[in-house]
């Protein structure tokens, strides 16, 4: 007689503890198993936009209490819902897409329960950050991530030329209204010949990676729509790809 295998038990919620759960960037195939469940059995589900996250679980016929958590009510949703964990509710946090509180709400949520000794538990899945990392040819043993760069040009300019010597990988994100220019002023201020990457719709049906002289990328770029969301990494000054 073969024995069933125990219930795996960190598939399921418990009283009081708060999940940072990863959702998909993209492909809803990328929803792990470990996700899908918690999703399917917290009390309650912090998220940016509940339209966004309530299409997500029915796709998943998943269907639980979803409050608004954005960084616009960030601070003060944060001690209330930490004040809910404290009474015993089980809560995910969730952002749009990917990893929360990698330049998503998500972090004063963490904070709060720290501070109160309130338990935090990963639910590791997508992150636009780490797969463009992944698959971007550049080096990978140690990189920078600043989320999104400034809006002013000044203000870039001057970030790249701090960084013109650093020594890692630069990883950060861009809106689609700046990437042509960020990558304008990587080339007036690094140099044509220093290798990055741009990548965009990562996971979706329109990915695309652009890798390699930062001159190249630039022709490249021009040639293809700026709609999507851009991941942009900037290898470091001595490295040839």
């Amino acid at each position: 007689m073969t024995e069933s295998p125990a219930p795996n038990a960190s598939l399921t919620p418990l009283p009081g503890h708060l999940y940072v759960v990863a959702t998909p960037i993209g492909n809803l195939a990328d929803l792990t198993e470990r996700a899908r469940a918690i999703l399917g059995s917290v009390d309650l589900i912090a998220c940016e936009d509940t339209r966004t996250t309530g299409a997500m679980l029915t796709r998943f016929g998943l269907h639980r209490p979803l409050i608004a958590y954005h960084e616009h009510n960030e601070v003060e949703m944060a001690e209330k819902l930490a004040s809910e964990l404290a009474a015993g509710k089980s809560i995910a946090v969730v952002s749009d897409a990917g990893t929360p509180a990698l330049s998503d709400p998500g972090f004063r949520l963490v904070r709060a329960c720290r501070r109160r000794g309130l338990p935090v538990v990963p639910v590791p899945g997508p992150s636009a950050l780490t797969a463009v990392l992944s698959a971007s040819g550049l080096p990978t043993n140690g990189f920078l991530y600043v989320g999104f760069l400034p809006s002013k040009s000044a203000a870039r300019i001057t970030f790249f030329e701090k960084h013109r010597a650093f020594d890692y990988t630069l990883a950060l994100f861009e809106s689609c209204h700046r990437i042509d220019k960020a990558v304008n002023e990587i080339v007036a201020t690094l140099g044509p010949e220093r290798v990055i990457c741009v990548a965009k719709e990562v996971t979706k049906l329109h990915e695309t990676f652009l890798v390699g002289p930062a001159a190249d990328v630039q022709t490249r770029l021009a040639k293809t729509s700026l709609k999507g969301e851009f991941v942009l990494l900037i290898a470091p000054a001595d490295f040839v790809l």
